[in-house]
């Protein structure tokens, strides 16, 4: 099990949840959920009430316990506002997966880029990841824009069996990974 410390970047502070944030938690979500719909309808579900926050919170100290998802909340360091949040969930072949979200309030200020950048560090470190992905929406510019930032590079989605019936989603998802090597190659 990884300790559950927190990732300080200049202006974030990136902590696993503990029970007390499910009010944070609660209103960012409930406050945004027409914004959140499409990206993050399992999220949305899952948490209707604050008890329901307060049952997700609990889940994810659980996966973090099992190395099968690790969450992160997102605060600013000096005003102490909740944010958003940043997970990283490992997959198979050493790879993991990269999610956020932030409040409609906090996009534009490079929070983002802040956050995405300390858990790259924290996925090739203490995860030991050798790739990491991030998939967003075709038209969301300001997601791929972040993670061009990080170095991640465009990929062609996975090659889908015929039976496949879900290829118009498919086809909406961007795919930018970041390997190991490339992360640490001099000058990136």
């Amino acid at each position: 099990m990884l300790p559950r410390i927190p990732l300080l970047t200049f202006r974030l502070c990136l902590r696993p949840y503990e029970l007390a944030d499910a009010p944070a938690f609660f209103e960012l979500i409930d406050g945004d959920r027409a914004r959140f719909r499409t990206s993050f309808p399992d999220r949305l579900l899952a948490v209707s009430t604050l008890r329901d926050a307060t049952r997700a919170l609990q889940a994810f100290a659980d996966d973090w316990e099992s190395g099968r998802f690790y969450v992160f909340g997102m605060w600013h360091r000096l005003s102490a506002a909740y944010l958003g949040d940043i997970c990283l969930m490992p997959q198979t072949k050493g790879q993991a997966e990269i999610g956020y979200y932030l409040a409609a309030a906090a996009e534009g200020q490079g929070f983002a880029r802040e956050a995405l950048a300390a858990v790259v560090g924290f996925g090739f470190g203490a995860v030991g990841s050798q790739r990491l992905l991030i998939r967003c929406y075709a038209d969301n510019e300001r997601g791929q824009a972040v993670a061009r930032s990080a170095g991640f590079q465009s990929e062609a989605p996975p090659k889908r069996t015929v039976w496949f019936r879900n290829a118009d989603s498919v086809a909406n998802i961007q795919r930018f990974v970041l390997t190991r090597a490339e992360h640490e190659a001099p000058g990136v």
